[in-house]
């Protein structure tokens, strides 16, 4: 802390724009709250007088603050202000923040409560703080449980190193949202210009050569390896250190259904597709890479393979139960430590790599063939579209325009994965913890990323659980457009699934009353784009759906968000 002299009339809310300019925000994503005038009165003071300050987004609603905190998050792996209205708002946004939570993503979360309820000198804070905003403990009590670390700050002069104690917490492992309550008073209160010292970068962890040395010797004296992934690529460079690690030692890696971001190029010959099912008996090294959760039912155990964790945190704590059977932990970062295993890769049994190699170029080309099979199937497919196709035509569509999927669909997941095909760093994510942010994670990530073409896959169950007026209205305002793929199937198909598979024989198969699931009442859902003045289409059939894609694309590089309802069959 250094002790300055700031301009007259200093208070709170200049207090909090110098602690997110120490903590190196470029953004403040605020869904507005009335607590917030003072952090207002100091952006607009500083605007005028051409000081330094983050770039303020007023948005509409907290999801959407909350999801491009996110998004912007999961691309610049950096800590981001996020601003929401008291008790109320951040309820609402909740669920975006434990999403944030979920995907790692660090950032400062901050809302307001009075703590003298108009009874204290000063400023009046307001009677809505008496009456029915105010919570029993402070939002950081609500905010504990789907936050990283929960507080309050106590003062003006302690508020700065609050937020930037906040936003490094944020930041390291495992990384994720840190909540600061912030009294109105302390907003209010004169503020000395005591700073905090702008944060830096975490350290990196590094496993030992007396801990890799030995995983080396494992791998190397395996005969049927296989390295499983979830978030990889969540980390910085920690994509490009798998392919390293997995070309000098010639493992398959599987991607199962539970990864949530792009770790490995699905293209690639040793990529082994998402099933772990086959390695359960046949593998006797399991390489578990940022993997949390590989084994479903926890209890379902390899026969025969010894485990190796290489994860920073592989212990998370926000995951209530967790089974990893590990034999060895590396608990370093995992760029770190694959880069160390990949220079260990040397006097390997040539006879070994031969022929787990010929069994993954087998592999491999099954399931090319597999992939090329389903995508003639479709487009053969005289009435109708079927998901298969929609997928391909986009990874057709995007070849070579460095794209980003973002993906919130959840009967179509699979599909998406696996016939988009993404093979490059951050091109791949899936929105993490409850339906409803799609568009806001992609807007976020749109945000860091101006000069990629963003897509969101999405259903249509997921697309009208989505604040999507505030969202369309954040693309507008924001110069953020985006090509929107809703696959429409007019049904909550995941629950229907769940009934039929539950009650094969029960009262609904008898009478066809499948309660929950109906979506056919939902107007055209392209149409809610209209009054923005996007892009909007409804395809029905497949020869239709390359052009109709094609113009929205088209549409979206002119600077239009595109919205294409897709009618798919299944």
């Amino acid at each position: 802390m250094t002790d300055t002299t700031n301009s007259p009339g200093a208070d709170g809310g200049d207090a909090l724009v110098t602690a997110f300019n120490a903590v190196g925000a470029d953004y403040l994503f605020c869904s507005s709250g009335s607590e917030w005038a003072p952090v207002w009165e100091s952006l607009a003071r500083r605007h005028r007088e051409g000081l330094p300050c983050p770039e303020y987004l007023d948005l509409t609603h907290e999801t959407v603050a909350v999801g491009m905190a996110t998004g912007y998050g999961l691309v610049e792996r950096r800590p981001q202000g996020v601003l929401l209205h008291a008790a109320p708002g951040l309820l609402q946004g909740s669920m975006a923040v434990h999403g944030a939570l979920l995907a790692g993503v660090p950032m400062v979360v901050s809302s307001s409560e009075s703590t003298t309820y108009g009874d204290g000198p000063g400023r009046d804070p307001g009677g809505q703080w008496y009456r029915n905003l105010s919570v029993v403990g402070g939002p950081h009590q609500i905010a504990q449980p789907f936050t990283k670390w929960s507080n309050e700050a106590a003062g003006v002069h302690t508020l700065p190193t609050m937020v930037a104690r906040a936003a490094e917490l944020a930041w390291r492992a495992p990384a994720g949202p840190a909540y600061l309550n912030i009294p109105l008073e302390i907003l209010l209160e004169e503020w000395d210009g005591r700073e905090a010292k702008p944060i830096v970068p975490p350290g990196s962890t590094h496993s030992s050569p007396e801990e890799v040395d030995p995983v080396a010797r494992m791998i190397r004296e395996a005969a049927d390896p296989v390295i499983v992934t979830e978030t990889a690529g969540r980390e910085a460079g920690g994509f490009e250190a798998l392919v390293a690690f997995a070309e000098a030692w010639h493992i398959p890696v599987v991607e199962p259904d539970s990864a949530v971001c792009g770790n490995f190029p699905r293209t690639h010959p040793l990529h082994a597709g998402s099933d772990i099912g086959p390695w359960m008996d046949e593998a006797d090294l399991i390489l578990l890479v940022n993997c949390r959760a590989p084994f479903y039912p926890p209890s379902r155990r390899p026969s025969k393979a010894r485990i190796v964790v290489i994860d920073e945190v592989p212990q998370r704590p926000h995951v209530v139960y967790q089974v990893l059977f590990a034999d060895k932990y590396l608990e370093g970062n995992v760029t770190n430590t694959l880069r160390q295993l990949a220079k260990r890769a040397k006097d390997l049994d040539e006879a070994a790599v031969a022929l787990r190699r010929t069994a993954q170029e087998q592999r491999h080309a099954a399931e090319q063939a597999a992939i090329a099979g389903a995508e003639a199937k479709a487009s053969a497919q005289a009435e109708g579209i079927d998901p298969v196709l929609v997928a391909a035509t986009l990874r057709k569509l995007l070849d070579g325009k460095d794209g980003i999927v973002v993906d919130e669909t959840i009967t179509h997941s699979r599909v998406v994965k696996r016939h988009v095909q993404t093979d490059a760093p951050d091109s791949y994510f899936y929105v993490q913890g409850g339906l409803g942010q799609g568009i806001a994670v992609a807007l976020g990530v749109k945000l860091a990323a101006r000069e990629r073409p963003v897509v969101l896959t999405i259903g249509d169950g997921a697309f009208a659980y989505n604040p999507v007026i505030p969202s369309y209205d954040a693309s507008k305002a924001y110069d953020l457009p985006l090509l929107i793929v809703v696959f429409n199937n007019r049904v909550y198909k995941s629950m229907n699934l769940n009934h039929r598979r539950f009650y094969p024989e029960g009262a609904a198969a008898e009478t066809g009353e499948w309660l929950g699931t109906d979506l056919h009442r939902l107007p055209r859902l392209a149409q809610f784009a209209e009054p923005f003045g996007m892009h909007t289409e409804t395809v029905d059939a497949p020869d239709a759906l390359a052009p109709a894609l094609e113009r929205a694309l088209k549409a979206m590089s002119e600077g239009t968000t595109a919205v294409v309802d897709v009618l798919v069959t299944r």
